[in-house]
């Protein structure tokens, strides 16, 4: 087993003084001002948390991001930009209208590149995204891990309960190509686990790194609590799974394995051969320029879908979290995106 390596801790000045993140600030469960834009109501819900603690006004930083003096409270942290790969949720004039008669909890229809947002619904929300979660994983796995590299499967990740990418061999190792393979086509928690394990030392370890990275990417609705989702405590929104969608996109490794429907590939057991087969329902049903990315389940999540595609040069993506019908209601918000931007 690996030594775990250092890892950077990129804290905001504020989080950091307060234990907050932008969605910590206020009930996930109360209505939403979507129309002001995610960081402003990030800033918004820290500056009302500092006011109440400090029991002072707060004063912004000055135009030069130098930090301005308050009366009785000393210095305070500039504001954080949003990170670039963040959509831009200050514009409400949506393009795209779609009313479904069994709408998802929670979703986003937006522009791959440019992050412009097509189509909302609770776009802040903050709900369980079940193996969704393995897009972060797959991130982290690709970003860490050398390709060629073997993993010895342990004994956790052998036992990793729900869906699999088979038997992995006892006191063998395994391809990464075939554990992000496995991850990321067929969902396999066995290969999450081991992934986390190569690169992390311990699944425990790799899930505090999966929470810093989140923090590092600005993921302000974002937190995880295992690298696969199964546990259901773990949770994001829409307008962070944009981002999320957008940084794996941007990752060459990952980017090749979630747009294809099918792989064969090399695997130490009988036979020498793993054949694996997406559960991404745009790919399933052969929707022209699919892009990936990734399907998730729990009976408390509900189906939940990150996805994208690509016609001619415009890549949307779309994000669905607890829908009765992802690979439909994906269909319809493409369509009319196409529509809309042709």
């Amino acid at each position: 087993m690996p030594v775990p390596r250092p890892r950077p801790i990129a804290l905001l000045a504020t989080v950091a003084a307060l234990g907050l993140s932008g969605c910590d600030a206020g009930n996930a469960d109360l209505p939403v001002d979507e129309g002001a834009g995610a960081a402003a109501q990030i800033a918004r819900a820290q500056q009302d948390a500092l006011e109440a603690k400090a029991g002072a006004p707060v004063v912004q930083a000055e135009a030069d991001g130098s930090p301005s003096l308050q009366v009785a409270n000393g210095p305070v942290a500039p504001s954080i930009p949003p990170t670039p790969l963040a959509v831009k949720l200050d514009d409400i004039s949506d393009p795209v209208v779609a009313k479904f008669d069994k709408p998802p909890r929670a979703g986003l229809l937006f522009d791959l590149d440019t992050g412009e947002v097509l189509w909302r619904r609770n776009a802040l929300r903050r709900l369980p995204i079940a193996s969704v979660t393995k897009t972060m994983t797959a991130l982290i796995a690709a970003r860490e891990i050398e390709p060629g590299t073997r993993i010895r499967i342990s004994r956790r990740a052998r036992g990793r309960p729900g869906s699999r990418i088979g038997i992995l061999p006892k006191k063998r190792t395994v391809g990464v190509s075939a554990l992000l393979n496995g991850l990321m086509l067929v969902s396999g928690n066995d290969a999450a686990v081991a992934l986390a394990e190569e690169v992390s030392g311990s699944v425990e370890d790799f899930v505090a790194l999966m929470n810093e990275t989140a923090q590092e990417m600005r993921l302000s609705c974002t937190s995880f609590a295992s690298p696969d989702g199964l546990d259901d405590t773990g949770y994001s929104c829409p307008q962070d799974l944009a981002a999320l969608a957008r940084a794996a996109l941007d990752e060459p490794r990952v980017a090749e394995i979630v747009k294809r429907p099918r792989a064969v590939l090399p695997f130490p057991t009988k036979g020498g051969k793993l054949y694996l087969y997406t559960h991404n329902p745009l790919l399933k049903a052969a929707y022209r320029g699919t892009l990936g990315i990734k399907t998730g389940y729990t009976r408390t999540a509900g189906r939940c879908f990150l996805g994208a595609a690509e016609r001619d040069g415009r890549r949307l993506g779309v994000v669905l979290l607890h829908s009765p019908n992802p690979g439909r209601q994906a269909q319809v918000l493409l369509n009319r995106g196409w529509r809309a931007t042709s």
